[in-house]
């Protein structure tokens, strides 16, 4: 997923109805998460709803890449998955790191209408996801 592509779909959206339902439409297309993946270890810490993020590095054109695929038990929150995990797809680690996630967000004007306790979710996401590339380097 683009920043770019991201930000038109958002802002083709006139209210906050539609916007909720699409990111509830990303989540529901969002299937590629084997159950066996719901393990403890993937699951993310600090969000109210249960998240589990996995990566996979892959070398792509002689440079590892990060990969990753997410998912949630709340609707709303499997779409913010869906966003941020496609957001952080096949860059690199230092690509990861540079991204302003929070301000993706926020100029999708997202980040104001989420309750407090899922910005912390999404803090806690866009930090682990962050860790892995700094690992990767």
């Amino acid at each position: 997923m683009e920043i770019e592509e991201l930000e038109e779909n958002f802002e083709l959206l006139e209210d906050w109805e539609d916007k909720y339902r699409y990111l509830i439409d990303l989540g529901e297309k969002n299937t590629d998460f084997p159950t066996e993946l719901h393990l403890d270890k993937w699951k993310i810490n600090g969000c109210q709803s249960q998240v589990w993020i996995v990566p996979e590095v892959k070398e792509v054109s002689g440079e590892k890449r990060l990969f990753f695929i997410g998912d949630s038990d709340a609707a709303i929150v499997k779409g913010i998955v869906t966003i941020v995990t496609g957001l952080c797809s096949g860059r690199s680690g230092k690509e990861i790191c540079s991204l302003d996630i929070d301000g993706v967000f926020e100029k999708i004007g997202l980040h104001e209408h989420l309750s407090p306790s899922r910005r912390n979710g999404l803090g806690a996401m866009i930090e682990k996801i962050k860790s892995y590339g700094q690992a990767l380097g």
